[in-house]
């Protein structure tokens, strides 16, 4: 019989535990339940699933701190919950390495496209997974690393993916919805200044370079420029 997949659900709300555990089990997935952060990482150990949703007010610990501790030892896709829809709160749980993120309250088939939507993205990426070099700049998306003048740069997995996606289509502009429906996905319903405040934290990062630039294109969105 083939496994089905197996999805953890962290939330302190009862009742949504179980209207998504209705929802989930109608779409053919095994849900784990889980109502206290403290217990989340053990939960995740214990059921090794393939999707984590995840609730950002919690007691014991945080879903943030739940994710980075998550993140420390798995790349498995996590889409976050919350009753918060500031975009502020959007860009942290990204930067943490969520996946995606909805805003309560929610309608099912939205979060079982997105639910769809990660676990596609999720299944495609070691396929996809590939190395650009523009000058002093590498971007690897097989191992999540970015070299820039030699040197080792710390970044969110979707700055990463952003920088990557930029370089491999250089002298294209690209929209914000673009950029979002590219690096973050069709399933992926954030505001588009997400995308203004990962380009700023790159810039901010990389610095800059005689062989490469991000540019802003007046009313219309960005592009990578190849210098060299």
């Amino acid at each position: 019989m083939e496994k089905k997949t197996t999805i953890l659900v962290v939330d302190d709300d009862k009742r949504i535990l179980q209207i998504l555990q209705l929802y989930l089990n109608k779409e053919g997935y095994e849900a784990v339940l889980c109502e206290r952060g403290d217990a989340a990482l053990e939960a995740f150990n214990s059921s090794s699933p393939d999707l984590v949703l995840l609730d950002v007010m919690l007691p014991g610990l945080d879903g943030w701190d739940i994710l980075k501790l998550i993140r420390k030892q798995s790349d498995v896709p996590v889409i976050m919950l919350t009753a918060k829809g500031d975009i502020s709160d959007r860009v942290q749980g990204l930067d943490c390495g969520a996946d995606d993120y909805i805003v309560k309250p929610f309608e099912s088939k939205e979060l079982v496209a997105r639910i769809k939507a990660v676990l596609r993205r999720s299944s495609m990426q070691p396929e996809e997974a590939k190395t650009v070099v523009v000058g002093d700049l590498e971007i690897s998306l097989e191992n999540y690393l970015v070299i820039n003048k030699g040197k080792k740069v710390e970044m969110p997995p979707k700055e990463i993916e952003l920088l990557y996606f930029l370089a491999t289509h250089a002298g294209k502009v690209f929209t914000r919805e673009q950029l979002l429906d590219s690096v973050w996905g069709f399933g992926f319903f954030g505001d588009s200044r997400t995308v203004d405040v990962h380009i700023k934290r790159l810039r901010d990062r990389l610095g800059e370079s005689p062989h490469w630039a991000i540019s802003t294109i007046w009313r219309v969105g960005y592009k990578f420029d190849r210098l060299d």
